[in-house]
């Protein structure tokens, strides 16, 4: 009888820490191996070539770069709408949270966050300065994950290229100047010409030319 009682009891031990880490999953707590994104240059306002040659390097690193679950929060909850009994009985439903200021988040493009998002739909919260995120589309707790994480990469990289401007291409500079010298040839001796028969008929209605 001991025995037995002393094996349910350690049964019972050994399973506690998966139990305990199955709550902190539920309660938005990441696990894992942290991973890094591109840090952006310390750039508050993109002002010039050079500004923008370093942003838009930023942003081809970022683009390929998909955002870890360890740099953000992530809380679940019960989804609502189609799906049937699933969504009733499952946490599905998917929230992202993290802070505007984070590091991988570029200087210049936190302003345009906080002013253009909220005439998408309610995604930054002023009271604690972040970016909230849901995702109820799958009935999958995991494929919602993604989905979360996959808008904010977007919503980031569109706010930070939205002041990156694209330079010239030095071929296309030449030919534009090409361009400009070879109309003002054109105007100068059409200007020319122009004059030359005004001095033709001035002289001719004077008398002067046989």
């Amino acid at each position: 009888m001991l025995r037995t009682i002393l094996n349910i009891q350690s049964s019972q031990l050994v399973s506690l820490p998966r139990r305990a880490c199955s709550l902190k999953e539920q309660r938005g707590f990441s696990i894992g191996t942290s991973k890094s994104l591109p840090t952006p240059p310390s750039i508050a306002v993109l002002e010039g070539p050079a500004d923008w040659a370093e942003a838009r390097k930023w942003a081809s690193q970022f683009k390929v770069e998909s955002i870890p679950k360890t740099l953000v929060e992530l809380t679940f909850s019960r989804s609502s709408g189609p799906g049937g009994q699933n969504v009733n009985k499952v946490n599905t439903k998917a929230t992202v949270r993290c802070s505007a200021d984070a590091y991988w988040i570029p200087l210049w493009a936190r302003s345009v966050l906080t002013k253009f998002i909220r005439f998408v739909q309610p995604q930054y919260v002023s009271s604690t300065k972040s970016l909230l995120i849901t995702s109820t589309i799958y009935r999958s707790q995991s494929q919602n994950i993604d989905d979360c994480l996959s808008k904010l990469h977007a919503l980031v990289l569109s706010a930070a290229s939205s002041s990156i401007k694209n330079e010239t291409p030095e071929e296309t500079k030449k030919r534009v100047e090409g361009h400009q010298k070879a109309q003002k040839e054109r105007n100068r001796k059409e200007k020319a010409q122009r004059s030359a028969v005004k001095q033709y008929r001035s002289g001719k209605a004077k008398g002067g030319w046989d």
